[in-house]
């Protein structure tokens, strides 16, 4: 198995963890990536990067079958508005391709927001920061490897 950067901020941290790896030809959405994995699709989370009208950017994380409310994302980092950062420029901003983009180890720290559904779940699993690997851990654990803010940002 690869170290990925993700990996290596989690093993900094002492942070409990489990690694998958998965064959990215055939999971090409979250819930197929969920399916993979044969895994709750409530457990599995994707990273959105966002952009908002004062050009922050912010970093939010929702289960793979659910859509981030943009209302509600903006709201939770107290934003008039937000939008999806283009595709053409994820590499550049967070050093991830999209697919592969964890709320890890990007090349600077933006506010991270995480589905309050997160609480819900004895696990949380996301991106290890490339694409076929994720990440495997518990919120509580997360928590003593990056700040986040847990809000209601789903439809």
């Amino acid at each position: 198995m690869i170290k990925t950067n993700a990996m290596r901020i989690l093993d900094k941290n002492n942070v409990e963890y489990k690694t998958y790896a998965y064959d990215s030809s055939k999971a090409i959405s979250g819930t197929e990536v969920a399916k993979s994995l044969n895994q709750n699709p409530n457990c599995v989370f994707k990273t959105l990067v966002t952009v908002a009208k004062s050009k922050n950017h912010y970093v939010f994380l929702v289960p793979v079958e659910k859509e981030l409310d943009l209302k509600k994302a903006a709201l939770s980092v107290g934003e008039k508005s937000v939008e999806m950062l283009k595709q053409k420029d994820l590499f550049n901003l967070t050093g991830y391709v999209h697919g592969g983009c964890s709320p890890l180890g990007m090349k600077k720290i933006f506010t991270t927001v995480i589905d309050i559904s997160a609480n819900e779940q004895p696990i949380i699993i996301f991106s290890a920061g490339k694409i076929g690997y994720q990440i495997q851990t518990t919120i509580q654990q997360l928590k003593t490897a990056i700040d986040f803010i847990l809000a209601d940002i789903t439809m």
